[in-house]
């Protein structure tokens, strides 16, 4: 292996260089289009993601702001708030120049020595994360003391050139594979919410139908629809309540001071924490593990798969589809699906009323919805052949999701064992390509 360097990253900058002061960007300066502002959502991968969606500025006032403009190749990190983020600025990036946000701060590569997608690469691996949050406090609002300065002083190895495209190159693939399975599976949650929307919020096919427009359905669907509507829904159609369609548990947290329910513990047991980081509402696996003795000490057990979850607390509105058993805290309403309605039903159903669930909300401290005021939240039941209809048009969509899901897990467990090894030069290249393509 060619020899590897030890610099300090004020080697191998241009500049390092702070966002802007909160009071220099504000709500009210946001125009339609201009030069767009990055902040914490954009910095989730390795790469500034185009896709998240910006606020704007106009370009008299970007251009007064010139110490935080970045362009491609800068690498943005935050020193505020969600500590430890740092992702660069792809060369095919929608604009050619970005503004940070207050929170933020960035570094730009002497290019002849160090690649940008390598060092970004290498403040996401352990030992890089490890250096990041040295100097930070968790004291308020967790930030790094003096950013600009500490960030100058940061050691890093750096392989020569060629290493590091390699290197950036075999983590990238991996990341471009989780990020496509990711987009495509938020195309096609946004194709199932507007289905559901349609049918079952908005009646778009009985509206069409009472109003004698042209159907937009295929037709062994749209004859299924009544033609009119009874007192604000679709005629035959139930208004019932949510507790009576879905069996609503609680869950609760076992023990801590008793290791006999954690140790060794092999079965699932979900936090509102472990919702918190999904990219789709599917949950494979949760931080903790709890043993049987635990599970029996939680009334509503372990839960099947195929059970929505939703967190009723800390924040109310996290939601997914249980794919393996799992127990549940405290924090959540879990809703088990054994009645007429399906949980694909149940979990859209969920989406589009959050901000009704949100409203009848207690709690002293923070806000949470009780199981009591929960079960009388109305609902309305279709047909059993509109459920039917609907279950075979979207459960293709859920399955290919899950499908997904999966497969970003396991490229991203790759890319983390790969990650460490290849940062440190532990392991080879011809290695590292290897297990990319395996796991592929």
């Amino acid at each position: 292996m060619t020899e590897w360097q030890t610099v300090h990253i004020e080697e191998i900058a241009e500049k390092i260089a702070m966002g802007p002061f909160g009071s220099n960007i504000k709500v009210d300066t946001f125009v339609p289009t201009g030069i767009p502002i990055i902040s914490g959502q954009h910095l989730h991968g390795t790469r500034v993601d185009d896709g998240a969606g910006f606020n704007f500025i106009t370009d008299e006032h970007a251009n007064r702001l010139a110490n935080a403009n970045v362009q491609r190749g800068d690498i943005v990190l935050t020193h505020r708030g969600n500590i430890g983020q740092a992702a660069y600025i792809p060369r095919d990036s929608e604009f050619d120049r970005y503004v940070i946000s207050q929170s933020q701060f960035y570094v730009r590569c002497d290019r002849s020595r160090a690649l940008p997608e390598f060092v970004a690469t290498y403040f996401k691996s352990p030992i890089g994360q490890h250096q990041l949050l040295a100097n930070s406090s968790q004291v308020g609002v967790p930030s790094i003391a003096q950013p600009v300065t500490y960030l100058r002083t940061i050691e890093i190895r750096l392989p020569p050139l060629p290493e590091q495209r390699a290197i950036a190159d075999i983590l990238g693939t991996l990341d471009d594979k989780i990020e496509l399975s990711r987009r495509m599976n938020e195309t096609l949650e946004a194709m199932a919410r507007a289905i559901f929307k349609d049918w079952f919020v908005e009646f778009g096919p009985t509206r069409a139908k009472a109003e004698g427009r042209t159907p937009y359905l295929a037709t062994e669907l749209w004859d299924l629809f009544p033609d009119v509507l009874d007192d604000g829904k679709p005629l035959g159609w139930e208004l019932s309540e949510i507790g009576r369609e879905v069996e609503a548990v609680g869950g609760a947290t076992p023990s801590t001071k008793e290791s006999s329910y954690w140790k060794g513990g092999e079965n699932h047991w979900a936090t509102p924490k472990d919702l918190s980081k999904l990219a789709s509402p599917v949950l494979l696996d949760t931080d903790r593990k709890i043993t049987d003795a635990a599970v029996n000490k939680i009334s509503s057990g372990l839960l099947p798969v195929g059970t929505v979850l939703l967190s009723s607390r800390a924040p109310i509105g996290y939601l997914a589809i249980a794919e393996v058993p799992t127990a549940v805290n405290q924090g959540f309403i879990a809703m088990v699906c054994r009645k007429r309605l399906p949980n694909l039903f149940v979990l859209f159903w969920s989406y589009e009323n959050l901000d009704f669930i949100k409203g009848i909300s207690g709690g002293s401290t923070f806000a949470e919805i009780s199981k009591k005021a929960f079960r009388p939240v109305p609902v309305i039941v279709p047909s059993v052949q509109i459920l039917a209809a609907y279950e075979s048009l979207i459960r293709p969509f859920y399955e290919r999701i899950v499908a997904n899901t999966k497969e970003a897990s396991s490229l991203a467990q790759t890319r983390d064992l790969l990650l460490p090894k290849l940062i440190s030069g532990e392991i080879r290249l011809a290695e590292a390509e290897k297990m990319s393509v395996e796991s592929s």
